[in-house]
């Protein structure tokens, strides 16, 4: 097979990105596929951009190239815009509607774009837009974030969801695992239903 499914995930250090990426590498291997994946980032233990490419099935490379995208799934509006250029035409972005205020900004008090002003800057996407923080308090936790971005994201992904909540369930930490499920579950009721 040469076709792959290019994802990109992004955001920023300690948002829990190489977990995600090893939840979906996870499921490929549950599914018994190829997956590919790999990571880089700047000083991600200090809130700096991180961003993860995973190739499913397919022949080449783990690496993405810009425009070649499926699927970008953000933890944060910024990072969306930051690396919208990665999407493919017919892609779709799927992102927290959070905002982390970089440290190199709020040091110089540079001016932030609202919510609102980065949807419209990326108004010629398939964007769907999710209150990542708000689900993960319904869950039970704030840290499960990730997993309910996972969630939003499982309809768009070439996996199924059974896979994908097995593979939450063996790699979160073993105390978090019924917050986790949940947050996996209302992140997809949510982009179902489009609702924030």
């Amino acid at each position: 097979m040469s076709e792959s499914f290019d994802l990109l995930i992004v955001g920023v250090g300690g948002q829990g990105t190489v977990l995600a990426s090893n939840i979906i590498g996870e499921s490929c291997l549950i599914e018994k596929r190829s997956v590919r994946s790999a990571e880089t980032h700047g000083m991600a233990q200090r809130g700096g951009s991180v961003e993860t490419h995973i190739r499913i099935d397919g022949k080449y490379g783990s690496l993405i190239s810009p425009g070649t995208a499926d699927l970008i799934i953000s933890f944060d509006l910024l990072e969306a815009l930051r690396y919208s250029h990665f999407l493919k035409k017919g892609g779709k972005i799927i992102s927290s509607s959070g905002i982390i205020v970089p440290v190199s900004a709020f040091q110089q008090n540079l001016e932030i774009p609202t919510p609102e002003e980065l949807i419209e800057r990326m108004s010629g996407f398939d964007l769907t837009v999710i209150d990542a923080e708000k689900i993960a308090g319904e869950a039970g936790s704030l840290l499960s974030q990730n997993v309910v971005m996972l969630g939003a994201s499982a309809s768009a992904l070439p996996l199924k969801v059974e896979s994908m909540t097995e593979a939450v369930q063996s790699l979160v930490p073993p105390k978090t695992v019924e917050i986790n499920t949940r947050a996996f579950e209302y992140g997809f009721k949510a982009a179902q239903n489009n609702i924030s």
